[in-house]
Protein backbone atom coordinates (compact mmCIF):
# COMPACT_ATOMS: atom_id res chain seq x y z
CA UNK A 1 0.00 0.00 0.00
CA UNK A 2 1.28 3.64 -0.58
CA UNK A 3 2.43 5.52 2.04
CA UNK A 4 0.89 8.66 1.19
CA UNK A 5 -0.90 10.54 3.14
CA UNK A 6 -3.92 12.68 1.54
CA UNK A 7 -4.46 16.70 2.55
CA UNK A 8 -8.17 17.60 3.78
CA UNK A 9 -8.47 19.39 -0.06
CA UNK A 10 -7.61 15.76 -1.61
CA UNK A 11 -10.31 13.55 0.99
CA UNK A 12 -12.59 16.59 0.03
CA UNK A 13 -12.00 16.52 -3.92
CA UNK A 14 -12.05 12.59 -3.69
CA UNK A 15 -15.19 12.09 -1.74
CA UNK A 16 -17.07 13.87 -4.40
CA UNK A 17 -16.26 10.79 -6.92
CA UNK A 18 -19.14 8.45 -7.05
CA UNK A 19 -17.21 5.44 -7.06
CA UNK A 20 -15.76 6.38 -3.61
CA UNK A 21 -17.38 4.74 -0.52
CA UNK A 22 -14.86 6.36 2.11
CA UNK A 23 -11.39 8.14 2.22
CA UNK A 24 -9.19 9.16 4.97
CA UNK A 25 -5.95 9.71 4.74
CA UNK A 26 -4.69 7.18 4.69
CA UNK A 27 -6.92 4.90 2.82
CA UNK A 28 -9.56 4.83 0.43
CA UNK A 29 -12.91 2.49 0.23
CA UNK A 30 -13.92 1.87 -3.40
CA UNK A 31 -17.48 0.76 -4.00
CA UNK A 32 -18.28 -2.69 -5.49
CA UNK A 33 -19.96 -1.43 -8.69
CA UNK A 34 -16.69 0.21 -9.40
CA UNK A 35 -14.71 -2.81 -8.54
CA UNK A 36 -16.83 -5.10 -11.11
CA UNK A 37 -16.37 -2.12 -13.57
CA UNK A 38 -12.77 -2.34 -13.45
CA UNK A 39 -12.57 -6.01 -13.80
CA UNK A 40 -14.92 -5.84 -16.81
CA UNK A 41 -12.68 -3.45 -19.14
CA UNK A 42 -9.46 -4.62 -17.76
CA UNK A 43 -10.87 -8.53 -19.04
CA UNK A 44 -11.54 -5.64 -22.17
CA UNK A 45 -7.72 -4.77 -22.66
CA UNK A 46 -8.14 -1.60 -20.81
CA UNK A 47 -4.85 -0.64 -18.59
CA UNK A 48 -5.32 0.16 -15.18
CA UNK A 49 -4.86 3.64 -15.27
CA UNK A 50 -6.92 4.50 -18.12
CA UNK A 51 -9.56 2.78 -15.84
CA UNK A 52 -9.36 4.92 -13.21
CA UNK A 53 -8.91 8.04 -15.70
CA UNK A 54 -12.55 7.54 -17.41
CA UNK A 55 -13.94 6.61 -13.93
CA UNK A 56 -13.50 10.41 -12.71
CA UNK A 57 -10.29 9.92 -10.60
CA UNK A 58 -7.31 12.49 -10.11
CA UNK A 59 -4.43 10.20 -11.10
CA UNK A 60 -2.02 12.41 -9.55
CA UNK A 61 -3.69 12.66 -6.39
CA UNK A 62 -4.35 9.14 -5.51
CA UNK A 63 -1.00 7.93 -7.22
CA UNK A 64 0.17 5.09 -9.30
CA UNK A 65 1.54 3.10 -6.35
CA UNK A 66 -2.15 3.28 -5.06
CA UNK A 67 -3.48 2.32 -8.34
CA UNK A 68 -1.35 -0.66 -9.43
CA UNK A 69 -1.74 -1.98 -5.60
CA UNK A 70 -5.86 -1.72 -6.03
CA UNK A 71 -5.96 -3.30 -9.37
CA UNK A 72 -3.33 -6.80 -8.12
CA UNK A 73 -5.73 -7.09 -5.22
CA UNK A 74 -8.81 -6.83 -7.14
CA UNK A 75 -7.89 -9.18 -10.02
CA UNK A 76 -6.37 -11.96 -7.39
CA UNK A 77 -9.81 -11.56 -5.16
CA UNK A 78 -11.81 -12.11 -8.72
CA UNK A 79 -10.07 -14.90 -9.95
CA UNK A 80 -9.83 -16.54 -6.37
CA UNK A 81 -13.31 -15.78 -5.37
CA UNK A 82 -15.42 -14.18 -8.28
CA UNK A 83 -17.76 -11.30 -7.55
CA UNK A 84 -17.89 -12.56 -4.07
CA UNK A 85 -13.85 -11.65 -3.54
CA UNK A 86 -14.63 -8.27 -4.70
CA UNK A 87 -16.71 -7.52 -1.73
CA UNK A 88 -15.83 -4.95 1.33
CA UNK A 89 -16.40 -7.58 3.90
CA UNK A 90 -14.40 -5.95 6.89
CA UNK A 91 -17.33 -4.37 8.70
CA UNK A 92 -19.16 -7.74 9.16
CA UNK A 93 -16.09 -9.93 9.73
CA UNK A 94 -14.40 -9.98 12.85
CA UNK A 95 -10.99 -11.14 11.63
CA UNK A 96 -11.42 -14.80 13.57
CA UNK A 97 -12.92 -18.25 12.68
CA UNK A 98 -16.08 -19.21 14.36
CA UNK A 99 -15.61 -21.61 16.80
CA UNK A 100 -18.94 -22.40 18.10
CA UNK A 101 -21.53 -24.49 16.52
CA UNK A 102 -24.68 -22.96 14.26
CA UNK A 103 -27.79 -22.35 15.53
CA UNK A 104 -30.86 -24.18 14.15
CA UNK A 105 -32.21 -20.50 12.28
CA UNK A 106 -28.31 -20.41 10.94
CA UNK A 107 -28.55 -24.05 9.54
CA UNK A 108 -31.59 -23.33 8.03
CA UNK A 109 -30.56 -20.04 6.08
CA UNK A 110 -27.60 -21.87 5.28
CA UNK A 111 -29.33 -24.72 3.64
CA UNK A 112 -32.14 -22.14 1.69
CA UNK A 113 -29.34 -20.67 0.52
CA UNK A 114 -27.87 -23.54 -1.00
CA UNK A 115 -31.43 -24.78 -2.25
CA UNK A 116 -31.77 -21.62 -4.15
CA UNK A 117 -28.16 -21.61 -5.87
CA UNK A 118 -29.01 -25.03 -6.61
CA UNK A 119 -32.36 -23.93 -8.23
CA UNK A 120 -31.09 -21.61 -10.01
CA UNK A 121 -28.34 -23.77 -11.97
CA UNK A 122 -30.94 -26.35 -12.47
CA UNK A 123 -33.38 -23.50 -14.12
CA UNK A 124 -30.10 -22.12 -16.29
CA UNK A 125 -29.30 -25.76 -17.58
CA UNK A 126 -33.06 -26.88 -18.53
CA UNK A 127 -33.31 -23.32 -19.97
CA UNK A 128 -30.23 -23.73 -21.83
CA UNK A 129 -30.97 -27.12 -23.06
CA UNK A 130 -34.75 -26.07 -24.15
CA UNK A 131 -33.08 -23.19 -26.53
CA UNK A 132 -30.50 -25.42 -27.64
CA UNK A 133 -33.06 -27.93 -28.89
CA UNK A 134 -34.81 -25.17 -30.57
CA UNK A 135 -31.28 -24.10 -32.70
CA UNK A 136 -30.56 -26.26 -35.39
CA UNK A 137 -26.35 -25.98 -35.57
CA UNK A 138 -26.85 -26.14 -31.45
CA UNK A 139 -25.88 -22.60 -30.67
CA UNK A 140 -27.12 -19.88 -28.95
CA UNK A 141 -26.75 -16.33 -29.11
CA UNK A 142 -24.73 -15.17 -25.92
CA UNK A 143 -27.31 -12.51 -25.62
CA UNK A 144 -30.07 -14.65 -25.24
CA UNK A 145 -27.47 -16.52 -22.28
CA UNK A 146 -26.66 -13.48 -20.95
CA UNK A 147 -30.81 -12.56 -20.76
CA UNK A 148 -31.14 -16.02 -19.27
CA UNK A 149 -28.32 -15.57 -16.38
CA UNK A 150 -29.78 -12.30 -15.56
CA UNK A 151 -33.51 -13.33 -15.10
CA UNK A 152 -32.30 -16.32 -12.93
CA UNK A 153 -30.07 -13.78 -10.53
CA UNK A 154 -33.11 -11.66 -10.25
CA UNK A 155 -35.69 -14.33 -9.61
CA UNK A 156 -33.57 -16.37 -7.20
CA UNK A 157 -31.56 -13.28 -5.83
CA UNK A 158 -28.11 -15.06 -6.58
CA UNK A 159 -25.99 -11.99 -6.91
CA UNK A 160 -23.03 -12.96 -6.10
CA UNK A 161 -23.33 -16.57 -8.17
CA UNK A 162 -22.44 -14.38 -11.69
CA UNK A 163 -19.02 -15.92 -12.49
CA UNK A 164 -20.26 -19.67 -11.24
CA UNK A 165 -23.12 -19.44 -13.81
CA UNK A 166 -21.51 -17.84 -16.64
CA UNK A 167 -19.14 -20.89 -15.92
CA UNK A 168 -21.85 -23.14 -16.42
CA UNK A 169 -23.52 -21.45 -19.17
CA UNK A 170 -20.07 -21.39 -21.01
CA UNK A 171 -20.00 -17.43 -21.96
CA UNK A 172 -17.56 -15.05 -20.37
CA UNK A 173 -18.10 -13.09 -17.22
CA UNK A 174 -17.07 -9.70 -19.03
CA UNK A 175 -18.96 -10.16 -21.69
CA UNK A 176 -22.32 -10.70 -18.96
CA UNK A 177 -21.06 -7.26 -17.88
CA UNK A 178 -21.06 -5.73 -21.08
CA UNK A 179 -24.23 -6.95 -21.83
CA UNK A 180 -25.99 -5.41 -18.98
CA UNK A 181 -23.98 -1.96 -19.58
CA UNK A 182 -25.12 -2.02 -23.13
CA UNK A 183 -29.02 -1.99 -22.35
CA UNK A 184 -29.42 1.33 -23.46
CA UNK A 185 -28.05 0.43 -26.75
CA UNK A 186 -29.66 -3.06 -27.07
CA UNK A 187 -33.31 -0.33 -25.89
CA UNK A 188 -32.22 1.44 -29.71
CA UNK A 189 -31.55 -1.26 -31.49
CA UNK A 190 -34.92 -2.95 -30.05
CA UNK A 191 -36.92 0.02 -31.55
CA UNK A 192 -35.14 0.71 -34.53
CA UNK A 193 -36.25 -3.37 -35.37
CA UNK A 194 -39.53 -2.89 -34.22
CA UNK A 195 -40.15 -0.03 -36.80
CA UNK A 196 -38.27 -2.26 -39.34
CA UNK A 197 -40.44 -4.32 -38.68
CA UNK A 198 -44.02 -2.31 -39.47
CA UNK A 199 -42.39 -1.54 -42.71
CA UNK A 200 -41.83 -4.84 -43.66
CA UNK A 201 -44.94 -6.43 -42.29
CA UNK A 202 -46.77 -3.42 -45.13
CA UNK A 203 -44.66 -5.41 -47.63
CA UNK A 204 -45.39 -8.46 -46.48
CA UNK A 205 -49.49 -8.28 -46.28
CA UNK A 206 -49.23 -6.00 -49.54
CA UNK A 207 -52.16 -7.50 -51.74
CA UNK A 208 -53.44 -9.70 -49.51
CA UNK A 209 -50.99 -12.39 -49.90
CA UNK A 210 -47.43 -13.23 -47.90
CA UNK A 211 -44.01 -12.90 -49.81
CA UNK A 212 -40.38 -14.07 -48.93
CA UNK A 213 -37.64 -12.01 -48.61
CA UNK A 214 -36.42 -11.18 -52.04
CA UNK A 215 -40.62 -9.89 -52.97
CA UNK A 216 -40.55 -7.43 -49.47
CA UNK A 217 -37.27 -6.27 -50.84
CA UNK A 218 -38.62 -5.52 -54.11
CA UNK A 219 -41.92 -3.84 -52.95
CA UNK A 220 -40.47 -1.50 -50.32
CA UNK A 221 -37.89 -0.25 -52.96
CA UNK A 222 -40.89 0.28 -55.91
CA UNK A 223 -43.90 0.81 -53.85
CA UNK A 224 -42.78 2.36 -50.50
CA UNK A 225 -39.44 3.78 -51.56
CA UNK A 226 -37.56 2.11 -48.65
CA UNK A 227 -34.11 0.67 -49.26
CA UNK A 228 -33.35 -2.32 -47.57
CA UNK A 229 -31.47 -4.77 -47.30
CA UNK A 230 -32.18 -8.46 -47.75
CA UNK A 231 -29.83 -9.79 -44.67
CA UNK A 232 -32.07 -7.67 -42.57
CA UNK A 233 -35.23 -8.46 -43.84
CA UNK A 234 -34.88 -11.83 -43.04
CA UNK A 235 -33.20 -11.14 -39.81
CA UNK A 236 -36.47 -9.16 -38.78
CA UNK A 237 -38.36 -11.82 -40.40
CA UNK A 238 -36.67 -14.23 -37.71
CA UNK A 239 -37.03 -12.42 -34.82
CA UNK A 240 -40.19 -11.58 -35.10
CA UNK A 241 -41.17 -14.92 -36.73
CA UNK A 242 -42.52 -13.67 -39.86
CA UNK A 243 -43.41 -16.63 -41.86
CA UNK A 244 -43.95 -17.08 -45.51
CA UNK A 245 -45.78 -20.41 -46.30
CA UNK A 246 -43.61 -22.47 -48.89
CA UNK A 247 -45.90 -23.16 -52.13
CA UNK A 248 -46.57 -26.98 -51.73
CA UNK A 249 -46.25 -29.76 -54.75
CA UNK A 250 -48.92 -30.57 -57.12
CA UNK A 251 -50.11 -33.53 -55.52
CA UNK A 252 -51.50 -35.31 -58.91
CA UNK A 253 -47.15 -34.60 -60.11
CA UNK A 254 -46.10 -36.32 -56.84
CA UNK A 255 -48.84 -39.34 -57.81
CA UNK A 256 -48.16 -39.98 -61.40
CA UNK A 257 -44.47 -39.75 -60.57
CA UNK A 258 -44.61 -42.10 -57.52
CA UNK A 259 -46.68 -44.22 -60.18
CA UNK A 260 -44.47 -43.84 -63.04
CA UNK A 261 -47.41 -43.29 -64.86
CA UNK A 262 -47.46 -40.83 -68.53
CA UNK A 263 -43.77 -41.90 -68.85
CA UNK A 264 -41.69 -41.81 -72.21
CA UNK A 265 -40.40 -45.43 -72.44
CA UNK A 266 -37.99 -45.98 -75.06
CA UNK A 267 -38.98 -47.64 -78.51
CA UNK A 268 -37.03 -50.48 -78.79
CA UNK A 269 -40.19 -52.39 -80.72
CA UNK A 270 -39.85 -50.52 -83.72
CA UNK A 271 -43.24 -51.41 -84.91
CA UNK A 272 -41.71 -54.88 -85.81
CA UNK A 273 -44.49 -57.02 -84.36
CA UNK A 274 -43.90 -60.33 -86.47
CA UNK A 275 -40.23 -61.62 -84.99
CA UNK A 276 -41.41 -65.31 -85.56
CA UNK A 277 -40.69 -66.25 -81.84
CA UNK A 278 -44.08 -67.10 -80.18
CA UNK A 279 -44.40 -65.41 -77.08
CA UNK A 280 -41.95 -63.04 -77.53
CA UNK A 281 -43.92 -59.86 -78.31
CA UNK A 282 -47.06 -59.64 -76.51
CA UNK A 283 -49.78 -56.92 -77.32
CA UNK A 284 -52.42 -55.82 -75.61
CA UNK A 285 -56.00 -53.65 -76.05
CA UNK A 286 -59.20 -52.17 -74.54
CA UNK A 287 -62.19 -52.56 -76.86
CA UNK A 288 -65.45 -50.67 -76.18
CA UNK A 289 -68.60 -52.55 -76.84
CA UNK A 290 -71.87 -50.70 -76.07
CA UNK A 291 -75.01 -52.67 -75.47
CA UNK A 292 -78.56 -52.58 -74.23
CA UNK A 293 -80.31 -49.03 -72.90
CA UNK A 294 -76.52 -47.12 -73.13
CA UNK A 295 -74.57 -49.52 -71.57
CA UNK A 296 -70.79 -50.00 -72.12
CA UNK A 297 -68.77 -53.18 -72.03
CA UNK A 298 -65.07 -53.18 -71.25
CA UNK A 299 -63.34 -55.80 -73.39
CA UNK A 300 -59.50 -56.29 -72.37
CA UNK A 301 -57.17 -59.09 -74.15
CA UNK A 302 -53.57 -60.16 -74.72
CA UNK A 303 -52.75 -61.51 -77.92
CA UNK A 304 -49.31 -62.79 -79.23
CA UNK A 305 -47.81 -60.90 -82.22
CA UNK A 306 -45.96 -63.90 -83.75
CA UNK A 307 -49.08 -66.74 -83.63
CA UNK A 308 -52.01 -64.04 -83.40
CA UNK A 309 -53.75 -66.20 -80.55
CA UNK A 310 -55.75 -64.94 -77.76
CA UNK A 311 -53.53 -65.45 -74.69
CA UNK A 312 -56.20 -64.10 -72.12
CA UNK A 313 -59.23 -62.02 -71.87
CA UNK A 314 -61.13 -59.86 -69.47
Amino acid sequence: MSKKIFTEQEILELSKNKYIKNVSSKGITYTNEFKLQFIAEYENGKTSRKIFKDAGFNIDIIGIKRIDSASRRWRNAYKDKGVLGLEDTRTLNSGRTLNRDLTIEEVLAKKDAEIRYLKAELELIKKLELQERQVINKKLPSSMIFRLIQNLIKDFKLYNMTRHLCKIANVSTSGYYNFLRNFKARDMMENEDLKSKEIILKAFNYRGYKKGSRTIKMILKNKFNVIMNRKKIQRIMRKYNIICPIRKSNPYKRMAKATKEHRVVPNKLNREFKQNIPGKIMLTDITYMPYGNGKMAYLSTIKDSSTNEILAYN
